[in-house]
């Protein structure tokens, strides 16, 4: 698994720049277009900031073909997170018309 490559389809996924991905992880976006460039390798510790801010698991991180979610889906119930409960019964509600 190419990490560097890894990192940026996963930022893409959500939406976000690198600057937007470095303020949520604590990381430099120095730093972070560093990873992306497969200039420098993420510690164990980078990682997990990094699956923090994305809010996905280690076990997703290296999950690439077989993932439980798929990208766009990963990135609807991203989106949705920020949602009230209110909110979330609505957007539910309107996925269900769909149907």
């Amino acid at each position: 698994m190419n990490v560097s490559h890894r990192i940026t389809e996963l930022r893409e996924t959500v939406g976000w720049s690198k600057n937007r991905l470095a303020k949520e992880s604590g990381l430099s976006q120095a730093y972070i277009s560093q990873l992306e460039a497969g200039q420098k390798e993420p510690t164990t510790s980078t990682l997990f900031k990094l699956c923090s801010a994305l809010n996905i698991s280690l076990v997703d991180f290296f999950t690439v073909n077989g993932s439980t979610m798929p990208p766009d889906l990963r990135r609807l119930l991203h989106q949705a997170e920020s949602l009230t409960p209110p909110q979330r019964e609505k957007l539910a509600e309107f996925i269900k018309s769909l149907k």
